[in-house]
């Protein structure tokens, strides 16, 4: 699974060519961030610094890689929300490293994902387009998006580090929506970038690990 393309190309393709709410976002869709970022906040403050080389799920990438990566998409979407450029915010999707990872990132990085929830709580968020990893989305996509990815980045997290992970039913379905449109048989040569491959994961399984596996995940992975 490419995670430094995940805010990318692919994302741009998924939505444009689906016919469904997701590409065409129905009026007044709004996307509660609050629970996801707080659970993926209290597992970047769970990761210990022995941990920051261990590997994860996401392919080529180490703990501190993807901290650094979920730091850089709460600023990213932050910004897209509130329809302003930050500083510090690039323009389009970066490699995430270890290395760019701040001091008191157990601190900040928490603190990044709460400004992530509260900037989507505001109506105003999900009007117009917004300009997120060097592309321009409807908003709802953008808003959309940033809740996907803090969803399974905080699985991915919680199973680099040994730690428990839950997930509320709303952002599950979200999840299962998105995953589900990357993976239909259209999108096959958009979802580069974007995902793996569909990983098999049986049909009776729960929601959410379908979803892993739409995503092209493991549901049954460990370091």
């Amino acid at each position: 699974m490419d995670i430094a393309g995940s805010v990318g190309q692919g994302v741009y393709d998924v939505v444009r060519t689906t016919n469904t709410t997701f590409g065409r976002p129905s009026v007044g869709r709004m996307f509660d961030l609050g629970p996801a970022t707080r659970r993926l906040g209290v597992l970047v403050s769970g990761v210990r610094e022995d941990q920051l080389q261990a590997p994860t799920p996401c392919e080529g990438y180490t703990v501190g890689d993807l901290l650094d990566h979920i730091g850089g998409l709460a600023m990213a979407f932050t910004a897209a929300a509130r329809k302003v450029t930050m500083e510090g915010v690039p323009d389009g999707p970066p490699q995430a490293s270890a290395d760019n990872l701040p001091a008191d990132w157990q601190e900040s990085i928490p603190r990044q994902l709460a400004e992530l929830a509260a900037a989507w709580s505001d109506p105003a968020a999900y009007e117009g387009q917004a300009h997120a990893g060097g592309l321009t989305l409807p908003a709802q996509v953008a808003g959309m998006v940033a809740l996907e990815e803090c969803v399974l980045h905080g699985w991915d997290l919680a199973r680099a580090t040994a730690q428990p992970f839950d997930v509320d039913e709303e952002s599950t379905k979200v999840v299962f929506e998105f995953t589900s449109m990357a993976a239909s048989s259209e999108q096959m040569s958009n979802r580069e970038g974007l995902f793996g491959a569909v990983v098999d994961v049986p049909a009776d399984a729960p929601m959410f690990e379908r979803a892993l596996g739409l995503s092209g995940r493991d549901p049954k992975w460990s370091a």
